[in-house]
């Protein structure tokens, strides 16, 4: 690495968030980011969205955190955008001001999927309208048997296409179940969320932190310099024919095939050893 990336990259170990928890593990690989307004289940405000836009954008230039653990306190997810501190105010803004808020709410979006950590959402309770998002806009999603799941934009006179929903949420489950849920606001059951594939795995509540932890740790101590390969892949390919496809993906693999822990796996496995990969 050279000297002036060497210089970009800084810990996220010691960030000090504002509008909701932050906190990383001893080793510093994995960070948890908590919602933390339990007493209105964890609603967003205009602040809030800012710094989870600000801070998924800086993740890129994160020297420790491999990956982030997304979640609500207090048994919620998150109620989504506040009642009376976002709703009410928009009813008063102008076009461009309206235009600029839905702007930066969609610019989280853009910073979840770039950055190079994988983010799983450890969802318990409500999960709706924004944080529905922020949970759809997560790489891998756990949720509790309890959770209930609702893009419940329309139930206040808004278009179902919030925050890429209509782009994202189909690819998630299907173009017939995401235009029920974004067309009707209904809530999606844990057991529906599960068998439709949004969330990969179901946990009781006393274990939910436990099981979405347990997950992070496991991809920050995999070939986490390849998982943000793959993450990048992901995005890149949604607009791309097959010939682009694979063509994409033989440039991604070659380099991951040029880096140390390529051969830092070889020599684990002819060693019959657990890999250690460092990310170079």
């Amino acid at each position: 690495m050279s000297d002036a990336m060497t210089q970009m990259k800084r810990e996220f170990r010691d960030y000090q968030a504002k509008h909701f928890l932050w906190s990383v593990s001893e080793d510093g690989r994995v960070a948890t980011l908590t919602l933390n307004r339990p007493e209105r289940k964890n609603p967003l405000t205009f602040d809030s969205y800012a710094e989870l836009r600000n801070l998924f954008r800086d993740l890129v230039y994160a020297s420790d955190v491999r990956a982030i653990v997304l979640k609500g306190a207090g048994g919620n997810f998150s109620s989504g955008g506040d009642v009376f501190e976002i709703i009410e105010p928009l009813t008063r803004m102008t076009m461009p001001d309206l235009l600029a808020f839905t702007r930066m709410t969609g610019d989280v979006v853009k910073a979840m999927r770039k950055c190079p950590q994988p983010i799983i959402a450890a969802v318990d309770g409500i999960c709706a309208g924004a944080g529905a998002i922020l949970s759809m806009a997560s790489d891998l999603r756990l949720a509790t048997p309890e959770s209930k799941t609702a893009f419940l934009f329309t139930r206040v006179g808004l278009a179902g296409a919030d925050m890429g929903a209509c782009g994202i949420l189909p690819r998630i489950i299907g173009q017939g179940r995401a235009a029920e849920l974004l067309y009707t606001g209904r809530s999606m059951s844990a057991a529906e969320g599960h068998a439709w594939g949004f969330y990969n795995a179901l946990h009781a509540a006393d274990a939910l932190d436990a099981e979405a932890e347990k997950l992070a740790h496991s991809l920050a101590d995999g070939p986490w310099f390849a998982h943000g390969i793959t993450k990048t892949m992901f995005n890149q390919e949604w607009a791309m024919g097959i010939d682009e496809m694979v063509e994409s993906e033989a440039q991604a693999q070659a380099i991951c095939m040029a880096t140390q822990d390529f051969r830092r796996a070889f020599e684990a496995f002819a060693a019959k050893r657990k890999p250690a990969f460092e990310g170079n």
